[in-house]
């Protein structure tokens, strides 16, 4: 049993920037991938950002240069920094985790909203 417990989103102006936070608890590897998605309404849910146990990143093309994914190992928590933020960056920001031979999870979702 995986728990996940989002943290930071809210409401900032265009330009501005937030930290998102989420702490993964329970049965996890030491393998894993911590991954960042959002969904806008009416849209499909995409990969904005992923971050492997062993350090590697990778980042959608609309995000590169302005977030940063980041991970502290021992405590299973990853984090999002997001800078130089815009209008269509609105959405609901889901972290997942997944690891070989387990189901993944997810979290509950937090709302970010960029006002122009």
């Amino acid at each position: 049993q995986v728990q996940l417990m989002e943290s930071g989103g809210g409401l900032v102006q265009a330009g501005g920037s937030l930290r998102l936070s989420c702490a993964a608890s329970g049965s996890i590897p030491s393998i894993n991938t911590m991954n960042w998605y959002r969904q806008a309404p009416g849209k499909q849910r995409e990969l904005v950002a992923t971050i492997t146990s062993g350090g590697s990143t990778n980042y959608a093309d609309s995000v590169k240069g302005r977030f940063a994914i980041s991970r502290e190992n021992a405590k299973n928590t990853v984090y999002l920094q997001m800078t130089n933020l815009k209008p269509e960056d609105t959405a609901v920001y889901y972290c997942n985790v997944r690891s070989i031979g387990r189901r993944e999870s997810w979290g509950q979702g937090t709302q970010v909203t960029v006002s122009s």
